[in-house]
């Protein structure tokens, strides 16, 4: 990726480090959030377990980058696109962070949901869990390339994410009022699936990042309609 001329050599060095940083910690955090669903849906306690115990590793890399972007501001004084870049990393890990402590959550309802074959109902996340993983791994391929484009359209992707979820939400409260006793335990399933439902919001969160250091231009809390005005 092309940064503006510097006087300082160092500083575009400085910055692309950052940058792969931040998509070490992204592939680490698709890997923690595809570990807690195998987990979920394979009720593998040990990788569950794993899961929670290398959230620590995401939470590092989250300090450490925001410790060096810090660095950059008070050594560098970036202006224009080098300081929309350094806010959006920023940002960036922000939700990055969050979708790992997302991955921990789905382990520990991996280890205290009871296991497929004890359940009285049957709801699989799957395939929740294959399009916020999907959705996660293009807003990552968008961010190495700086591509517009691209998240723009990984921002629309979050309507099927959110229909998804609905309906694996009307699916449970159908087994809810069957059944009253299954309470406590649908409960726990329909956290799990909200909180894979927020990826999806991390994601378009990141989307908006990656055009607002583009473009320079602010789309947050804009409809799918009005994003595509501002970037014609």
């Amino acid at each position: 990726m092309q940064f503006g001329r510097h006087i300082s050599g160092q500083f575009n060095v400085e910055l692309e480090s950052i940058r792969t940083h931040v998509l070490t910690m992204g592939g680490l955090v698709e890997q923690q959030l595809s570990f807690a669903m195998q987990a979920l849906h394979k009720d593998d306690l040990e990788l569950a377990k794993k899961v929670i115990r290398d959230d620590h590793k995401v939470n590092a890399m989250e300090v450490s980058i925001d410790e060096a972007c810090t660095r950059i501001i008070a050594k560098r004084q970036p202006t224009a696109k080098d300081l929309r870049l350094i806010m959006a990393i920023i940002k960036t890990i922000t939700d990055l962070e969050r979708i790992g402590d997302v991955a921990s959550k789905i382990a520990q309802g991996a280890i205290d949901i009871p296991s497929t074959k004890e359940q009285k109902f049957h709801v699989s996340l799957e395939p929740l869990c294959r399009q916020a993983i999907t959705m996660l791994h293009q807003v990552l391929d968008a961010f190495a390339r700086m591509d517009v484009d691209a998240a723009a359209e990984v921002h629309k992707f979050d309507d099927k994410l959110d229909a998804e979820y609905e309906a694996v939400i009307r699916q449970l409260m159908t087994y809810m009022m069957e059944d009253p006793k299954n309470i406590p335990n649908i409960l726990q399933v329909m956290w799990c699936a909200r909180a894979i439902e927020r990826v999806g919001d991390r994601c378009q969160n990141i989307c908006e990042y990656i055009i607002y250091f583009v473009k320079g231009k602010d789309v947050r809390h804009l409809g799918d309609q009005s994003l595509d005005d501002v970037l014609r």
